[in-house]
């Protein structure tokens, strides 16, 4: 059976480091696999030419990826925090329902950066299990130099309780983030093949695999 699945990343970029091997494995496998950018970027920080060319590197590394869609919405970052959470869920509700998502991966609530928290709390309001939502797997994935940078408090720790083999995908989530010219910096800095490549084989030793990637579950209903 043919499931539609969404990815939801508050920045371009995001997808691919905590579910690049996942959205490769599940195009392949023949589900369709749809991708939401929730922010265009600072207005104050982002010119025109910049949002464009960062949305161009999504579009090639989610070919790369077998992404059937990506969709772009345009709150501003890094002021989520600011914008109406009944808009956002909203919006987001809206891909869900246009889709008819059954799998939903949002980023971590505890990671650093408070438009991913905003845009987990936005998601997990869109999921609420009311009026048919089709949404019926949900899951929180890890994003590097925001999960790893949260407070050592138990609330925010990301604890994977999901992890999916990518042993045979892992290069192609490799080629898409090289697509990313604009975010990747040089090891040891996390956003970083190299560091891309450590996550997902201490993933992987952890569950007997090459390279894995690792999730929260949310919430499943069979």
């Amino acid at each position: 059976m043919t499931h539609n699945i969404l990815i939801v990343a508050p920045h371009p970029d995001d997808e691919v480091l905590g579910c690049g091997g996942l959205i490769k494995k599940k195009s392949l496998l023949g589900h369709h696999v749809y991708v939401l950018v929730v922010t265009r970027g600072s207005a104050k920080r982002y010119s025109e030419e910049k949002v464009l060319n960062v949305r161009e590197e999504a579009k090639k590394a989610h070919r790369i990826l077998g992404v059937k869609e990506t969709i772009f919405l345009d709150f501003p970052a890094p002021d989520l925090d600011l914008v109406s959470k009944a808009d956002m869920s909203g919006e987001i509700s809206k891909v869900i329902q246009q889709y008819k998502i059954h799998e939903l991966f949002l980023p971590h609530r505890g990671d650093i950066h408070h438009d991913h928290q905003a845009v987990f709390n936005a998601g997990l309001v869109a999921a609420r299990p009311v009026q048919g939502n089709t949404v019926k797997k949900l899951y929180a994935y890890e994003t590097l130099s925001e999960t790893e940078w949260a407070a050592p408090f138990a609330s925010d720790i990301f604890v994977p309780t999901y992890f999916v083999d990518v042993s045979n995908e892992f290069s192609f989530k490799l080629k898409a983030m090289e697509e990313f010219k604009s975010q990747l910096r040089a090891f040891p800095n996390s956003r970083s093949l190299e560091a891309i490549s450590s996550l997902a084989k201490y993933r992987g030793c952890t569950v007997g695999y090459r390279y894995a990637e690792a999730f929260m579950v949310v919430r499943i209903i069979e």
